[in-house]
Order: structure tokens, then C-alpha cells, then sequence
């Protein structure tokens, strides 16, 4: 498994089962859209969903962090 996705993999893991008041961003500082996929090759986020992230609640913000646990399922077949 790539070490960038096994380190988002570990961060989704995290924020998902020790919830936070504050949740944190997925993004990795690595902005490039995957023509194919339409989601961000750092923090597999899809240009929407990291629009509307500093305006989403901290119950929103989880629910991505769950479709990008989804998203890197998918991908590597476990996180």
C-alpha cells in the first residue's frame, strides 16, 4: 500500500473512533484531481466535498472522513 494512503487510512481510523470536537482536515497538502476517479490524489476528497469543508458541521466532516475510509477500501482492499 502506498504510504500516503496508508497514512490517511490510519488518520480516518483515528478521527472515526476517537471523535473530536474539532474535526480535522484530511488534506495531505497534495492538490491533484484524479481525472478518473474525480477525487484528490492526497486527501481523496472530491473538489465538493473540499469546497464546502470549512463551512460543514463536525458531524459532515465525519461522514467524509467515512466515504474516503470508503474510497481507500476500495482501492486497497483494507484500511
Amino acid at each position: 500500500m502506498n504510504a500516503r494512503i496508508k497514512q490517511l487510512a490510519q488518520r480516518a481510523a483515528q478521527v472515526l473512533t476517537q471523535p473530536q470536537p474539532h474535526v480535522p482536515s484530511p488534506c495531505l497538502s497534495v492538490c491533484v484531481m484524479d481525472p478518473q476517479t474525480e477525487v484528490c490524489a492526497g486527501c481523496w476528497r472530491t473538489l465538493e466535498e473540499i469546497g464546502v469543508w470549512s463551512r460543514m458541521s463536525d458531524e459532515a466532516k465525519r461522514q467524509v472522513w467515512q466515504r474516503i475510509q470508503q474510497r481507500l477500501t476500495g482501492v486497497s482492499g483494507t484500511t
